[in-house]
């Protein structure tokens, strides 16, 4: 079994930066796709930004596209979110994810049998 920890939410102004952080145990994940979806109160979860162990490619939504980078250090099974230039229609609870039969980083949330709990962001304008 996969274990998913996410840190580094918090609440900051339109404009500024964070860095989320996933740490995954239980196994390694360097043959594991990784991905990072959100959930905003009263929609539905979201692909942000996915990496693709097989072809290395790092995939994102066109809302966060320029703004956010997926980073990950395989060997130390844990993947960072830098989000720069934060906007309020950022908002929303941050989740990490992770499988390994995921093909070339999946943007649906379904594929992704591994999950973290969740960390809040909130961006106040």
């Amino acid at each position: 079994q996969v274990q998913l920890v996410e840190s580094g939410g918090g609440l900051v102004q339109a404009g500024d930066s964070l860095r989320l952080c996933c740490t995954g145990t239980g196994r390694i994940l360097s043959r594991y796709d990784m991905a990072w979806f959100r959930q905003a109160p009263g929609q539905e979860r979201k692909f942000v930004a996915s990496s693709s162990w097989s072809n290395g490619n790092t995939y994102y939504a066109d809302s966060v596209k320029g703004r956010f980078t997926l980073s990950r250090n395989s060997a130390k099974n844990v993947a960072w979110l830098q989000m720069n230039n934060l906007k309020p229609n950022d908002t929303a609870i941050y989740y990490c994810a992770a499988d390994s039969a995921v093909q070339d980083g999946s943007t649906e949330w379904i594929e992704y049998s591994y999950w973290g709990q969740g960390t809040q962001v909130t961006v106040s304008s």
